[in-house]
């Protein structure tokens, strides 16, 4: 045996099925117990005294030991209380034939309580106990006396081992249905990640795009029909408040364009975003490299790009089996863009799968074509993949 053993998950609490197979069990062995304890009373036996004096002795360890909560928890426990039971049931094999019933139930607390190959050799030292004791008893070999305990034992054993692969099966179908409840908890609480942050991408797009360029615009048309008037006109300071107040506005338009922007944007730069999504990627080596002198961007075409990022990244570790990657961020005079290079595996533009279950580019595109800009795909097998995206800078940033 091991010196020490490994330590035992905490019990479940026992189901109805195992609470009335243990009542049948104990009801079996006080049941055979009371059978020898009366075959020997009745049948005037010269030791009934010993026999009545074995069985209550029997049946006081027995009870001990099912009352024992270190029986069922340590296997030392359970050796040594089967072990004081063997001895108690071996002297009521040489007081009385009656004695060899009680094989029965001990095959099944043997098999249940000791380890597999413990169980199997306590359950065929018992039945060449009974064996012993019956031959002992009639003084004559015949192929009954060890057919009996024989077939009692393999019938024992087969019991137990089925009984302990459905158990089995059982567990492993309940671990799976909670495994996949938790994992359904877990994809709804991703669904409403996901949903709020579109939702804020969704705004800070519709504010960029529609309030702050509309007030962008009237802020520019005030500045020509300033410069148009005199200074002392009587419509110019007018004017001039209505522009202040375009600009305080468009101000505050911006800020809730910030304030909506994701997670992953607001402790930081959208390169600094994107070398931590490098640094933090799975798989490939990820280098990232910026190219061209560094702008302040509108939120959603930071979004945009860091969104397209992503997709390129994650479709490199999931389907690429590259070895390297490459991120490239170009700031040029009326646009920026963003290149994710591979030398994965590579496929074929032309024929590859549309929709989630693909590699996610018909989102990409959409992406950049929502802003205006030119989203490209350059791949064959063998050759790794190029994703280029090319986002034409407003005017007003």
């Amino acid at each position: 045996m091991s010196s020490a053993p490994s330590p035992a998950p905490a019990p479940r609490a026992p189901t109805p099925v195992t609470r009335v197979l243990r009542l049948c069990l104990h009801a079996l062995f006080a049941g055979l117990l009371a059978l020898a304890a009366g075959r020997a009373v009745a049948g005037s036996s010269p030791r009934a005294g010993w026999v009545v004096a074995v069985c209550a002795l029997l049946a006081a360890v027995y009870a001990a030991g099912v009352r024992a909560p270190a029986v069922g928890r340590s296997a030392r426990a359970a050796g040594m209380w089967l072990a004081g039971m063997g001895a108690v049931w071996a002297a009521l094999l040489v007081l009385s034939p009656d004695g060899l019933w009680l094989a029965f139930p001990l095959y099944f607390l043997e098999l249940h309580l000791l380890r597999p190959r413990w169980g199997l050799a306590a359950v065929a030292v018992s039945a060449c106990a009974a064996i012993g004791g019956f031959l002992g008893h009639s003084g004559a070999v015949t192929p009954g006396a060890f057919l009996g305990p024989l077939l009692g034992g393999a019938v024992a054993v087969a019991t137990v081992l089925g009984y302990q692969a459905l158990y089995r099966e059982s567990e492993r179908r309940r671990e799976l249905i909670e495994e996949l409840i938790a994992t359904r908890a877990e994809l709804a609480v991703a669904e409403r990640g996901a949903g709020i942050l579109a939702e804020r991408e969704r705004l800070a797009r519709e504010i960029h795009d529609t309030l702050a360029q509309g007030l962008s615009s009237i802020q520019l048309l005030l500045r020509a029909a300033e410069r148009t008037l005199p200074e002392d006109a009587p419509a110019a300071e007018h004017i001039a408040r209505a522009r202040e107040a375009a600009q305080e506005n468009l101000a505050e338009a911006r800020r809730f364009v910030r304030a909506l922007t994701p997670p992953d944007l607001e402790h930081g730069s959208l390169a600094a975003a994107l070398e931590r999504l490098c640094s933090g990627a799975p798989g490939p080596r990820v280098r990232f490299s910026v190219s061209g002198a560094p702008r302040e961007l509108p939120t959603p075409y930071e979004v945009a790009l860091l969104r397209i990022a992503q997709s390129a990244l994650a479709n490199v570790v999931r389907h690429a089996r590259a070895d390297r990657a490459e991120i490239t961020l170009s700031f040029m005079d009326t646009s920026v863009a963003l290149d994710v290079v591979d030398d994965g595996r590579g496929f074929d533009p032309a024929h590859a799968p549309s929709g989630d279950g693909g590699f996610g580019l018909p989102a990409m595109r959409a992406r950049a074509e929502s802003l205006g800009g030119l989203f490209t795909v350059e791949s064959g097998p063998g050759q790794g993949t190029a994703v280029a995206v090319t986002l034409p800078l407003p005017l007003e940033a």
